[in-house]
């Protein structure tokens, strides 16, 4: 590297953003490319461990400090190939991965971690801008077709690695476009349909053959695939939504988060949706219920559609400013940060569970908030007690339900098809080889995992097809991670 001790002469410098006054105003990405040089001196700064924690915690195992060195020394056609052979959606996690690598990178143990996030993202903008990313069609044709169901990151992943491998791919999606939770469940200021769009139009030049519309379990015969096809993947997502069971539940205005976010993205696309359907926050008090990232989202939105006021409500304690990094390193230490969206607007109200949705004339007009106080079991759970006479109410004329999704919806396809559910709902399937209790059927990604993040998905896409390979063709040349 240029300075073997650039951790220690450069500090951690953050992409720049777009100020919130401004960025709300729009629903464009507010977070800029880091420019060459910054990209470099960022770079710079990773240490060369002996032993890589930030490669072992990606989960597609990226080359994390190959490719900081390459940027170092300008050689970005290399770190592109060092960052492509392990990830297909670089531009993806670039954008919108929460980046445990960065928890994990020894840095972190008395200072920042490096950027790895946003280094990532300058490597693979740069290779498309630079039109290094072509499609790479296989040599040869196997002539055995695979169907994948779902066409979200893991779908998508499988298919690529699948197609490449000379397999005859089609991915069916439901909706009317393709791109699963990527296409509608992630606003556009974090992730432009753009960007979307350029590498679908890759795996199109590839092979992959793409049918919309197309709804396994309802408007297609998933035993015709079956008799039709030589293997089945299911990557069709974990989307059955955590209910809140609360006295006025049934209230108009009390809406699940993936509902109201897809409502948004069709907007954006320009699609028309009917007044009488429309999810607006405009001029109205709107509470997100949950944390996550798709609480996040939800804010962000809400922000941007002009409500009156966002209130982001969470059942535990606000984690503490500050904690004991070894004790938890390489894991992620349990504390606060600001987020995106709090210089947007967005308030906190934590340690309060909803216990009733009030409302007048069939809307909701408010919430009926219990204080709970946690208390630490002796075999180390959490548990949640309601402080008596501790009880606030909270306006709101529109409700965002965002408490995760429990597992796939079992109607229609799962229940047709008829594999193996484990305890929790999911489909049952082995990441060693990711078949499911039916011949010929496999399964990954969130189906499988249950929700989690974007670099899961990949991951799981990816090792799926190397499974799918070994099935039919007895033997695979795939990358296992």
């Amino acid at each position: 590297m240029e300075d073997l001790h650039g951790f220690l002469h450069y500090p951690r410098k953050e992409a720049v953003k777009q100020y919130p006054k401004q960025r709300i105003r729009h629903w464009r990405e507010y977070e800029q490319l880091m420019p060459d040089g910054q990209a470099a001196r960022q770079a710079n700064r990773c240490m060369d461990c002996g032993t890589p924690y930030c490669h072992r915690y990606c989960p597609v195992h990226n080359l994390i400090p190959e490719w900081n060195e390459l940027v170092t020394d300008s050689d970005w056609r290399l770190a592109y190939e060092q960052l492509e052979s392990t990830n297909n959606f670089p531009e993806f996690t670039g954008r919108i991965c929460t980046a445990p690598c960065e928890s994990a990178c020894t840095l972190s143990l008395r200072g920042t971690a490096v950027t790895i996030r946003s280094i990532e993202l300058a490597v693979i903008e740069r290779a498309w801008e630079e039109n290094r990313v072509r499609p790479r069609r296989s040599y040869r044709q196997l002539f055995r077709r695979v169907a994948i169901i779902g066409s979200g990151p893991a779908g998508l992943a499988c298919a690529q690695q699948l197609v490449r491998t000379g397999y005859r791919v089609t991915v069916f999606e439901k909706a009317d476009r393709i791109g699963g939770l990527l296409r509608y469940g992630i606003p556009d200021f974090r992730l432009e349909k753009r960007v979307l769009d350029r590498r679908l139009a890759q795996l199109e030049a590839e092979g992959v053959q793409f049918r919309c519309a197309a709804h396994a379990g309802v408007n297609l015969d998933i035993d015709e695939l079956r008799r039709t096809g030589h293997a089945v993947v299911l990557a069709c997502g974990s989307e059955q939504p955590r209910d809140l069971a609360v006295p006025g539940r049934e209230l108009g205005g009390v809406h699940f988060a993936l509902d109201y976010l897809i409502h948004q993205n069709r907007r954006v696309a320009g699609d028309y949706i009917h007044p009488e359907d429309a999810i607006d926050a405009h001029g109205k008090d709107v509470v997100v219920i949950g944390g996550g990232d798709t609480g996040s989202d939800c804010v962000g939105t809400a922000i941007r559609q002009g409500a009156r006021q966002v209130v982001q409500v969470q059942y535990h304690e606000r984690p503490p400013t500050k904690a004991d990094v070894l004790r938890h390193w390489p894991e992620p230490a349990p504390v606060w940060c600001e987020s995106d969206h709090d210089p947007e607007g967005c308030r906190h109200i934590w340690g309060f569970d909803t216990v009733a949705i009030k409302g007048k004339h069939g809307r909701v007009t408010g919430l009926l908030l219990q204080r709970l106080q946690w208390t630490r079991c002796s075999d180390g759970a959490w548990r949640k007690q309601a402080l008596s006479g501790q009880v606030r109410h909270l306006p709101a004329q529109l409700v965002l339900l965002a408490m995760g999704y429990s597992h796939p919806v079992h109607e229609g396809l799962l229940s047709q098809l008829g594999p193996g559910l484990d305890d929790r709902g999911r489909v049952a399937a082995s990441d060693d080889d990711y078949r499911t209790s039916v011949r010929g059927v496999f399964a990954c990604g969130d189906v499988r995992r249950g929700q989690s993040l974007v670099v899961w998905a990949i991951r799981e896409g990816r090792q799926c097809a190397r499974a799918v390979d070994t099935w039919l063709s007895g033997t695979s040349e795939l990358p296992r991670e």
